[in-house]
């Protein structure tokens, strides 16, 4: 069975996994999840420092709607964005372009930008626009060797229950070494073992309110 683009609740496209039978976004509204959990606790939080430059890695560029809301976020801004993510299964353009968000965004200045995130070569930087540089890497986070410091961390692996060696102590201090000193990692897990995994590799752990159908998110900080 071949993975399904599913409507969410707030109207944007999620996809289901067939591989690992969860979906890639909340079933609960996949862009207000996106903005609460990632835009707001994790980059919005940085630039309220007055940070103008904000390195960014996330774990799961999936669909790539967290990269595309970043990168409209901090248009026409004087924040200037370096943005790596990782991508064990990467969507094809034919199936990404399928997606609603371009359109439900009223965003079609950003389709070249959108495209370019699903099609461009692994392991280098592309400028996207001239204050957003983007990167990726096809593979796993467990084997990947992965270059520079971030100031956030999106974690947006598949919950715990679909991917549970994403989730572990081991796992955790590795993204606590990638991390700027001040810097946050931020998810929506909120399961007490994680937490526990995060305090004991040195994060300071937040319970913030979570999105639409979770009642907490996760901000960690170093």
């Amino acid at each position: 069975m071949s993975d399904q683009k599913v409507i969410s609740e707030d109207g944007f496209h999620t996809i289901s996994s067939s591989a690992y039978g969860v979906t890639y976004h909340s079933i609960y509204g996949a862009l207000n999840e996106s903005i609460t959990v990632f835009l707001s606790a994790g980059l919005q939080f940085q630039i309220l420092k007055g940070k103008k430059k904000i390195s960014i890695f996330e774990m799961g560029l999936g669909t790539g709607l967290n990269a595309l809301l970043t990168l409209i976020d901090t248009a026409d801004t004087d924040i200037h964005i370096d943005y790596t993510a990782i991508e064990l299964h990467p969507l094809k353009w034919q199936d990404a372009s399928e997606l609603n968000y371009i359109n439900e965004l009223n965003g079609q200045q950003w389709k070249p930008s959108f495209q370019s995130m699903h099609t461009c070569p692994a392991d280098q930087y592309v400028d996207l626009t001239s204050s957003f540089r983007f990167r990726k890497y096809h593979g796993d986070l467990l084997t990947t060797d992965i270059e520079g410091r971030y100031d956030v961390i999106y974690y947006d692996a598949f919950a715990p229950t679909a991917q549970e060696e994403l989730w572990t102590s081991a796992v955790m201090e590795k993204m606590y070494n990638m991390l700027h000193q001040g810097g946050v990692l931020v998810t929506y897990c909120a399961k007490g073992s994680f937490k526990r995994a995060l305090k004991s590799v040195g994060f300071k752990v937040e319970a913030l309110p979570g999105p639409p159908g979770k009642r907490e998110m996760t901000r960690a900080h170093k």
